[in-house]
């Protein structure tokens, strides 16, 4: 057995909820596709509702569209956005990253090599490292603006899952940052987005899990 995050809106705000699910081993393609189904089947069986996978490994062409290796921003793929806007220490940002191929920059060895991080910088402002997912969620989020507009609809969807996440190892992932899109959504707050400052006091106030 395995247990996963998801992602919902519960009196507007972003919560998340694990559920168990039985694992299929394996690192084929197929066999991600089995433990998206079992999470998915887990929510169903909780609540009775429709959850999308937003990664590579999704059933739905959305879920795909959604995932970060996809998604750009400004003519850059976000994961290489992301990436290459860390500050460190002893260095960063390493904007070479922003051409790279989205798994050489997350696995460059100067992100082990340069100590701790520090934050980021990206379009001209620094970035803290609190609220923990903040800049990662800003970024996401103004992608998939970029690629959908502010009416993509996600309304069939009341959960957002991603299989390769693991809280144990990673703290960002796409299906928190996709929730959080959908409850700017309805409460109508996209203004958020045009403030670094106001950006984080809504992430504070409304992102909980």
């Amino acid at each position: 057995m395995a247990e996963r995050p998801s992602w919902t809106i519960k009196n507007d705000s972003v919560t998340c909820e694990f559920f168990e699910f039985a694992w299929n081993g394996g690192f084929a393609t197929s066999q991600k596709k089995k433990n998206v189904r079992a999470l998915h089947e887990s929510v169903k069986n909780r609540y009775g509702e429709t959850a999308l996978e937003v990664s590579t490994k999704s059933d739905e062409d959305l879920g795909n569209k959604l995932s970060a290796f996809n998604l750009t921003l400004d003519g850059h793929l976000l994961e290489c956005i992301f990436q290459s806007s860390k500050t460190y220490r002893n260095g960063g940002p390493y904007l070479d990253l922003l051409t790279a191929k989205p798994k050489d920059a997350k696995r460059d060895e100067r992100h082990k090599t340069s100590g701790g991080i520090t934050g980021f910088k990206y379009d001209g402002y620094t970035w803290p490292l609190m609220p923990k997912t903040a800049f990662y969620d800003y970024i996401y989020i103004q992608a998939v603006i970029e690629a959908f507009g502010k009416n993509l609809d996600l309304t069939q969807y009341q959960w957002f899952t991603d299989i390769e996440f693991n809280p144990n190892r990673s703290i960002n992932c796409q299906a928190r940052a996709i929730a959080i899109y959908k409850l700017i959504q309805k409460l109508d707050r996209f203004d958020v987005l045009d403030d670094k400052d106001a950006w984080i006091a809504f992430h504070k106030s409304h992102v909980i899990g």
